[in-house]
């Protein structure tokens, strides 16, 4: 068997969002616009730090797992891909997080 990735979720909701909103929850949420979606992911993301603090490691492997699913969709209806967080991310490993972090302030 095969790992499932974060690629793969991507491509699953990409697919999905290309199907009818009656039968496609992915859809249904994009059809609802990105304001709707960054609702939800607040909401996940508060279940999923609900869940950490309770210690609770299998509520907070699936609100972990929500979390990734609602911010891939949130990218996807603020039309951007996974790839452009990753170069995010991957310009960002040259330096320590605290460097980063100072950089930041800096440019703002």
């Amino acid at each position: 068997m095969s790992r499932f990735t974060v690629h793969d979720l991507a491509a699953t909701i990409d697919a999905r969002a290309a199907s009818g909103g009656e039968v496609s929850y992915t859809r249904k949420l994009l059809d609802k616009g990105a304001e709707h979606c960054a609702k939800k992911l607040g909401e996940e993301a508060v279940e999923t730090v609900i869940a950490a603090i309770e210690n609770d490691r299998g509520q907070l492997i699936a609100e972990s797992a929500d979390l990734l699913f609602h911010l891939l969709v949130l990218l996807k209806a603020r039309d951007i891909k996974l790839e452009d967080v990753e170069a995010a991310l991957a310009q960002r490993t040259g330096m320590s997080g605290l460097e980063e972090k100072a950089s930041r302030k800096r440019e703002g």
